[in-house]
């Protein structure tokens, strides 16, 4: 017989909440059951798709020759198009050597814990948070410590939790600005408070900015932009803005005085070491970034345009109350669990699949305490899609309600 060979421990902990939901609703599907979907941060899942300029550059990329290997660090065209972007956009200034172009966000942010964290290292999240973040610090044996964001408030962080949760093991401190799951977007005088913690305690910032054009009511500062002093590396990408997912790509930026040269130094022998980004859809992202973007404001009118609707809609449903997002495109709303049957919001996302055939990421897979008690939505899909799930759940909140 052979013998079982057992996973690795730091893989057990591994779980990913908005993919994990599609197990079961895929079960309903297989059965000629519709699902309304509402679990997924993928514009082009839905009425939106990549502006035709950047298509046509990846397809004369690869009949060009772009089909080998790019420099580790990404090609220079698309890297110096990123610096002419942060310096005309958010008036930062980054040489070549600042900048690496990764595959998505993600590996980025895989790469920078594992260049910056240590077994027992902290850092400070924002509660609720991307799941990755949590789930990457782990991996690394460091240890994820979430702060305080405030519902009332719009989800803006709560800049004296964060003071309070520093201690002689935070190495730095994430901002998910617009934020997910949550639509938050952050004002300048948090950001320039969360720099002035940073500063006094000699920590750096982790900013990601993945969804910087995607705003409703108000822009986007880039973390960068306000601090001087306080080193800040910088997450962006074009999955969101321009509309390309699928195509993984993102880029790092460094910004600082010297302090983070070591890190920056491991994070680019990690990077050669992995190879590099996809060659083709690199030399399409030069043209997304020095083309046209004429479709960023069509893409904010109808996010806009979803987003009043979601929020006055889902506020009507008696146990659903909502904060109103400002930036990305995600809503956050609050179930009243204690007026229905579910124990947890998990139970709460998995009965109003079955029951309703609309699926929503449960809150607690984004944060375990301030996530709690919400669900996360998308407001991407089209106004008939998002009227028709909001009646759905309406329907089944009646029928559940105490």
């Amino acid at each position: 017989m052979t013998k079982q060979v057992s996973a690795s421990k730091r893989s057990q902990g591994v779980s990913y909440a908005i993919r994990e939901v599609l197990k079961p609703a895929k079960e309903l599907e297989k059965k000629g059951i519709k699902v309304l979907h509402l679990n997924i941060g993928d514009p082009n899942a839905y009425d939106f798709d990549t502006p035709q300029h950047i298509k046509d550059a990846l397809y004369k990329a690869a009949n060009s020759g772009f089909n080998g290997y790019s420099p580790s660090e990404g090609y220079p065209e698309l890297r110096q198009a990123i610096i002419d972007r942060e310096k005309q956009r958010n008036s930062v200034t980054y040489s070549m050597d600042d900048i690496c172009v990764t595959t998505g966000v993600t590996e980025g942010l895989q790469i920078l814990l594992n260049a910056s964290l240590d077994p027992g290292d902290e850092l400070l999240i924002p509660g609720p948070t991307y799941p990755q973040y949590t789930l990457l610090t782990k991996f690394d044996d460091a240890v994820p410590v979430s702060y305080h964001c405030i519902e009332e408030e719009n989800w803006q962080p709560d800049v004296d939790d964060i003071r309070a949760k520093i201690s002689e093991r935070t190495k730095a401190i994430v901002l998910i600005n617009p934020n997910n799951p949550t639509g938050a977007l952050y004002s300048p005088k948090i950001l320039r408070e969360i720099v002035d913690i940073a500063a006094e305690h000699g920590i750096f910032l982790i900013s990601d900015e993945i969804y910087d054009d995607l705003t409703f009511d108000g822009r986007q500062y880039a973390t960068a932009s306000l601090s001087k002093e306080v080193p800040v590396v910088t997450f962006n990408g074009f999955s969101k803005v321009y509309l390309m997912p699928g195509w993984r790509v993102g880029h790092v930026m460094f910004h600082h005085q010297g302090e983070l040269e070591a890190i920056q130094d491991a994070f680019m022998r990690i990077a050669r070491s992995r190879l590099c980004a996809s060659s083709v859809c690199q030399q399409a992202c030069i043209t997304a970034l020095r083309g046209p973007q004429d479709h960023i404001k069509v893409v904010n009118d109808k996010l806009r345009k979803r987003r009043d609707f979601s929020y006055k809609r889902l506020n009507e449903i008696r146990g659903i109350s909502t904060a109103r997002p400002d930036g990305a495109f995600y809503i956050f709303p609050k179930i009243a669990l204690e007026k229905g049957p579910w124990k947890t919001d998990k139970d709460y996302v998995l009965d109003l699949l079955q029951q309703a055939h609309v699926l929503v990421v449960n809150g607690s897979g984004f944060c375990a305490t301030y996530g709690k008690g919400h669900f996360r939505a998308v407001i991407l899909p089209p106004m008939e899609t998002l009227e028709n799930a909001f009646n759905e759940m309406e329907s089944f909140m009646k029928k559940r309600l105490h």
